[in-house]
């Protein structure tokens, strides 16, 4: 089979949590015997401020980890005609430009013999509905969704013909215990401060039980004020800024904890959708905590974790996992087996499979004429 992937960013991690995720999908296809192409906007933003944060080498670094696949960047507008020749399946993220997104649709909906996947990893549907509902997807086999109340908002509106429930998961060739690093930190976080989605969370279940615990640790990611970086020093903790995401799993290991903090669109409205962070903690083998969030599809047996509903519970916790060996071990073996028998990228990509065999043939919705697949730039 050859797969091809449309990602706004493959080989840029920077405030793109999917690709981890991608790229872990990516590799599994390429195991198992099959062709994968990836197509990437050359100057997408990720790209851009990744290359501002760390250089060139940061990226090549990250890209010689890459598994062997083709890789397609383009400029205004990407190559189709070459790079869907013989293609047997696309897979569109939602990141995508959507006259992008809508050029493929027509391609599938003329005729095109491959399948076409939109792959929805936000939350637009609750908060920017208006704004996802114009994005065209007529002519798409169906919807993977990362989260089952994702998919039912995309059947109950109509978005899409149908949609497949999709969870993120972990790389764990990439993400895993690392038992030979020293451990340094009490306390790291892993994550981006984003558009105040979780501004008054990280302060009371990250900072707040730092500051009151006198906890040692570092905080690393992007889009953090000048507020947040000084709520950060006065808790004590150092900011360590873009850490790429091939870097993660030393930091995770470097510490004794973790805490996991969902934005609010997820805790609030999509339940049962878990941040990234919590899969490739729990690979690590690190001891969680989580902020609230409703683990409503069971994706993670009890023992996996703690889970707190205020800021004093948390720095209870985080107390107790930093002061009990022995339960910060249940925790760590619990988690990590947690992911590697339910949550891994093979897996999802069995999943993918199993998806892909069940679509039967879509009717064609209309012809297009070549002159309108031209994508604006």
């Amino acid at each position: 089979m050859k797969a091809v992937l449309f990602c706004h960013a493959f080989t840029s991690c920077w405030n793109n949590g999917n690709a981890h995720f991608l790229r872990g999908i990516a590799r599994e296809l390429v195991r198992i015997g099959h062709q994968v192409v990836v197509c990437e906007p050359s100057e997408g933003w990720s790209r851009l401020n990744a290359r501002s944060d760390g250089g060139d080498a940061v990226l090549r670094e990250a890209e010689a980890l890459l598994p062997p696949i083709q890789l397609h960047r383009y400029q205004a507008s990407p190559d189709l005609d070459n790079i869907l020749h013989g293609a047997d399946l696309a897979i569109v993220h939602e990141w995508n430009p959507p006259a992008l997104v809508a050029a493929l649709g027509r391609r599938r909906a003329a005729g095109a013999k491959f399948k076409l996947l939109f792959h929805d990893t936000h939350h637009r549907a609750v908060t920017a509905p208006d704004e996802l509902a114009a994005i065209d997807l007529d002519g798409y086999d169906g919807v993977l969704a990362f989260g089952e109340v994702l998919r039912e908002i995309y059947v109950k509106r109509g978005w899409a013909r149908r949609a497949f429930t999709w969870h993120e998961a972990a790389d764990v060739e990439l993400y895993r215990p690392m038992p030979e690093i020293e451990k340094q930190d009490d306390l790291v976080w892993i994550g981006n401060w984003g558009d105040d989605e979780r501004t008054s969370e990280l302060t009371e279940f990250l900072i707040g039980p730092a500051r009151q615990l006198e906890l040692s640790g570092r905080v690393y990611g992007v889009r953090y004020p000048e507020q947040a970086l000084q709520a950060i020093e006065t808790a004590g903790l150092s900011y360590g800024g873009w850490l790429p995401n091939h870097l993660a799993p030393k930091a995770f290991a470097r510490a004794r904890a973790t805490v996991h903090v969902p934005r609010g669109p997820y805790a609030r409205q999509l339940p049962g959708i878990p941040t990234i962070r919590i899969f490739e903690a729990l690979a690590c083998g690190i001891p969680l905590i989580s902020a609230p969030w409703s683990d409503v599809e069971q994706l993670f047996p009890p023992g996996c974790y703690l889970s707190v509903n205020s800021g004093e519970a948390m720095t209870s916790a985080l107390s107790a996992v930093l002061s009990d060996p022995e339960l910060a071990a249940n925790l760590s073996r619990t988690g990590l087996q947690a992911i590697l028998s339910r949550h891994t990228c093979r897996q999802r990509v069995q999943e993918l499979l199993q998806i892909i065999h069940g679509i039967g043939h879509v009717g064609r919705a209309r012809g297009v004429n070549p002159q309108q697949e031209r994508i604006a730039s």
